[in-house]
């Protein structure tokens, strides 16, 4: 359900720029996007994506509760869904449905219960203030479970969370940088994504 190691987290950006995004991205192989549900116009902006690049991997994110879910696998068609926390409702209804959901996680209470309803690639946030062997101890008890870092990587930290063993990460304004498509800067996007995977070259 995830392609790369990186994915792009689209969060309030004008729906005009949203293809180019995602074309500069794709020229970059990065090619796994989530569009976070509460962005202005989100359903609309995930079937452009869809319509544009039917090869890339897109899905939905802050799914929050069992309406979300519901609304959003209804009105689209989505590869995955992110949720920043454990809703019990939300893990049954993706299994029962077989809807392909990471869950967001942040303990090991919260890890078992995914596990338990059959969800092994989790989203760890945020990520930012955790330890270097935070992901180590929870792969411990939990050897079955892989982890994506999300919230607070940077191009400057990301190459740590690929040493503490994360399985990917998410990026957001970090990687797509706000002030690059307020000002339709797309040479400068192109070079800061470059720059940004030119970091974790070993782990591609």
């Amino acid at each position: 359900m995830i392609n790369s190691k990186i994915t792009g987290i689209f969060r309030n950006i004008d729906e005009s720029k949203i293809v180019k995004t995602a074309e500069i991205l794709i020229n970059n192989n990065i090619n796994t996007f989530e569009v976070s549900y509460n962005s202005h116009d989100a359903i609309k902006q995930i079937k452009l994506l869809k319509e544009h690049y039917p090869d890339a991997k897109i899905g939905a994110g802050t799914i929050l509760n069992i309406e979300d879910l519901k609304k959003i696998t209804s009105e689209t068609e989505l590869d995955f869904i992110f949720t920043p926390s454990v809703n019990e409702e939300v893990l049954k209804y993706s299994k029962k449905n077989n809807i392909n959901l990471i869950p967001g996680v942040f303990s090991p209470s919260e890890v078992a219960l995914c596990l338990n309803y059959g969800f092994r690639l989790l989203k760890l946030f945020p990520a930012e203030n955790l330890s270097e062997t935070y992901v180590k101890n929870l792969k411990g008890p939990f050897n079955n479970a892989d982890f994506i870092a999300v919230g607070g990587v940077t191009k400057d930290n990301i190459m740590s969370f690929f040493k503490m063993g994360y399985l990917g990460v998410g990026m957001g304004s970090s990687l797509i940088k706000t002030d690059f498509l307020k000002n339709n800067d797309w040479d400068s996007l192109d070079k800061h994504i470059k720059d940004t995977l030119k970091a974790i070259d070993e782990f591609l």
